[in-house]
């Protein structure tokens, strides 16, 4: 299995965090120079299990067993760890090494969701705002209003808004792998979409881009204080003080895509 998941991975089209998370969940070496990635003693990797395993001795038993072994401590992990290991098998029936695929535990590759999102309201939304610092609170509103996540927001060019800022185009995202920027498209394909600012937002919008924006036609709209992308952890650490003045220490950024939604619907979307 080793040597086959290590085969399959590196034929793989993918994007670079992701590749970087299929490593950590095999317990692969990382990308580059060749370091070998120590995970947490408690987190159990596809290698730990199936590593010196023929594919062949690799049947359902095994993988029911050791599916209960990994427990319901960690749900979202157990299941990435699941579908991982169902896509790879399947692709070893594929390449006509096995007959079946031995991952035959329904709904195993999905994790249930264990956190109830309470979306915003108003008024916490309006604090929030008010509570981080002035360059990143439009961030916030686009979050909110325009339901961008926090890697699309940061990616954000001058030339990606219209000339009267009624309209965001969102064609590529950044994510942070073994801490440098990685530019990248979109999460999906619909992901890459124009999005209309509320006509609320619009006279702040173009505010923020003079007051805050890199001032060139290819300027980042929230750059890092000294330039740059701006990191999330960061921007996080003024969030988190934001949100807890709010009384909602609950809300993660990502949360308001779902405020957006609730707003959106209130106003008869």
């Amino acid at each position: 299995f080793r040597q086959y998941a290590s085969s399959w991975l590196e034929a793989r089209e993918l994007k670079p965090r992701t590749r970087d998370e299929y490593r950590k969940l095999l317990g692969l070496p990382r990308d580059g120079a060749g370091v070998i990635r120590q995970p947490a003693k408690s987190a159990v990797t596809l290698l730990d299990e199936f590593g010196d395993s023929t594919l062949e001795a690799i049947v359902p038993q095994a993988v029911r067993s050791w599916h209960r072994g990994l427990g319901a401590a960690t749900p979202t992990r157990r299941a990435h760890l699941y579908a991982l290991l169902r896509t790879v098998l399947g692709s070893a029936v594929e390449d006509e090494i096995i007959a079946t695929n031995p991952c035959q535990i329904r709904g195993a590759g999905k994790a249930k969701r264990v956190r109830r999102i309470e979306p915003a309201t108003l008024e916490e939304l309006r604090i929030i705002v008010a509570a981080v610092p002035e360059r990143w609170a439009m961030l916030v509103e686009l979050a909110a209003w325009c339901a961008l996540r926090f890697g699309e927001a940061t990616e954000l060019r001058r030339k990606d808004v219209s000339k009267d800022g009624s309209v965001l185009k969102v064609r590529r995202g950044v994510t942070w792998l073994n801490g440098s920027p990685v530019v990248g498209e979109p999460k999906s394909e619909a992901g890459a979409r124009d999005v209309t600012v509320p006509p609320h937002l619009i006279e702040s919008l173009l505010q923020h881009l003079d007051t805050w924006a890199d001032p060139t036609t290819n300027g980042l709209v929230f750059p890092a204080v000294g330039n740059g992308h701006l990191n999330h952890g960061t921007f996080h650490k003024h969030y988190r003080r934001a949100r807890a003045s709010a009384g909602r220490p609950d809300l993660r950024l990502h949360d308001l895509r779902h405020t957006g939604a609730v707003f959106a619907a209130q106003a008869g979307a």
